[in-house]
């Protein structure tokens, strides 16, 4: 009996997450067209990681777009995506998921510092 190779993607890892969360999303990874094994979780990183870049570098994305997004991944993408599968879950395992992104979106709708000009 041969076994399959997974890659460390291939399950959902999502700290904060229960592992009936964890199962329907491996169960929607495999079962929805739109949806690749280790998509969610990788969404999940991808948001994480973008929304705690420095202001000047989003701003930066925002103005001129950022040419790493055509071999890594867009994370505005990643993030509609997560909406999307949060549909698809039941309302108690989306509520979870919905949990941990807020989270992330909290880091993204903080408001920026004052401007300060040293003058006084």
């Amino acid at each position: 009996m041969s076994r399959r190779h997974r890659t460390p993607d291939a399950n959902p890892v999502i700290d904060g997450l229960s592992s009936r969360a964890l199962s329907e999303i491996y169960r929607l990874e495999r079962t929805r067209n739109y949806l690749q094994p280790g998509d969610v979780s990788a969404a999940v990183r991808l948001w994480k990681d973008y929304v705690r870049r420095p202001e000047r570098e989003l701003w930066h994305d925002y103005e001129w777009g950022n040419v790493h997004w055509y071999c890594c991944g867009n994370p505005l993408e990643a993030r509609a995506l997560l909406d999307t599968v949060t549909q698809a879950m039941s309302p108690r395992t989306a509520r979870e998921l919905r949990q941990i992104i807020s989270r992330f979106d909290d880091v993204w709708n903080q408001p920026s510092p004052p401007y300060d000009t040293g003058r006084g």
